[in-house]
């Protein structure tokens, strides 16, 4: 193949197979055709890790300001029963979240979310005997907090508040008579 190029396009063409041969560099060699598409010479663009880096995070700063995701209000986590924090969030909101555990057929979690200061219990949210994660839209404002029932399970709970756009995107799974 070397032999149809030019004295210069050759020393490059055995610069290319050298430098590939040793591995120092990683170089992409591009052709470059004539009208007649014979090779003339070739291009070489070095790509290096820096410079992906520093693409991926451009491309993530200009994007971000442009993303309307949910905003995060509360997170709460933990390995036992206990009552959280409380927060207060407008209507539309969503409650986030992913339990864990080792014992699937021994845990269970039981997430009620009950209204702070008058302590009214406005429902169970969440109960399962399984690991998993899921979530789960709400149409009420207010303040509250979460009672958290749980045995051999870890959880996360994060609440976000939503747009009246976002909520729109959310559709509701059909019911099992065992979720809450």
């Amino acid at each position: 193949m070397h032999e149809t190029l030019t004295p210069i396009a050759r020393q490059r063409y055995i610069l290319t197979v050298d430098l590939f041969a040793d591995n120092r560099h990683k170089l992409t060699a591009m052709n470059t055709m004539t009208p007649d598409m014979n090779p003339t010479h070739r291009a070489f663009v070095t790509h290096s890790w820096a410079a992906r880096l520093f693409a991926a995070c451009a491309l993530v700063l200009l994007v971000a300001p442009l993303a309307h995701g949910a905003e995060l209000v509360a997170e709460f986590k933990g390995d036992r029963s206990k009552q959280t924090g409380e927060f207060e969030v407008d209507a539309p909101w969503i409650l986030d979240w992913r339990v864990t555990g080792e014992y699937a057929r021994e845990m269970g979690i039981d997430v009620s979310l009950v209204e702070a200061g008058t302590y009214v219990h406005q429902g169970n949210v969440l109960k399962t005997k399984n690991p998993g994660n899921g979530v789960r839209l709400f149409m009420e404002s207010g303040k509250f907090f979460f009672r958290v029932d749980s045995t051999l399970a870890g959880w996360t709970l994060k609440v976000e508040q939503l747009t009246r756009e976002e909520a729109e995107l959310y559709t509701p799974r059909s019911q099992n008579a065992l979720d809450y």
